[in-house]
């Protein structure tokens, strides 16, 4: 991490096993197994993706980033569906998240190398990459 990068909140990305291992009790109290199969929880993610943008919809760039209290609690309710399923999906997947975004995060530096991407929003297959 620079150091000029935001130190991180405590709290900001809790026991990640701890929440899963409460969700997994939440859901078979419920006995909702049956219906948290990889497609229906991938789909109950982009409906929640959805209900996100919603709020976002109509505003204007400045208007996005100045929430008043109640949308901004609105907001973090989505962002919390959202990561109960996204969490929720990895899991029955069997995938584990920090490594997959470790990995990502790399391929992500190969694909868009600072010097040639910064300050711009092109995709990857824009920029040339230096292949000796």
């Amino acid at each position: 991490m620079k150091s000029d990068d935001p130190k991180p909140e405590p709290d900001e990305w809790p026991d990640l096993a701890r929440f899963k291992a409460e969700f997994r009790r939440f859901v078979a109290e419920r006995d909702w197994e049956q219906f948290h199969t990889p497609k229906n929880l991938a789909m109950a993610l982009a409906g929640e993706v959805g209900e996100l943008l919603e709020h976002f919809q109509w505003l204007t760039p400045e208007q996005s980033q100045e929430l008043p209290p109640e949308v901004l609690e609105q907001v973090a309710h989505e962002i919390a569906d959202i990561q109960i399923y996204l969490a929720t999906l990895s899991d029955r997947l069997g995938i584990n998240i920090g490594p997959a975004v470790a990995d990502k995060m790399h391929r992500n530096a190969e694909k868009y190398p600072a010097d040639q991407v910064r300050g711009s929003a092109r995709k990857y297959t824009a920029y040339r990459r230096n292949e000796d």
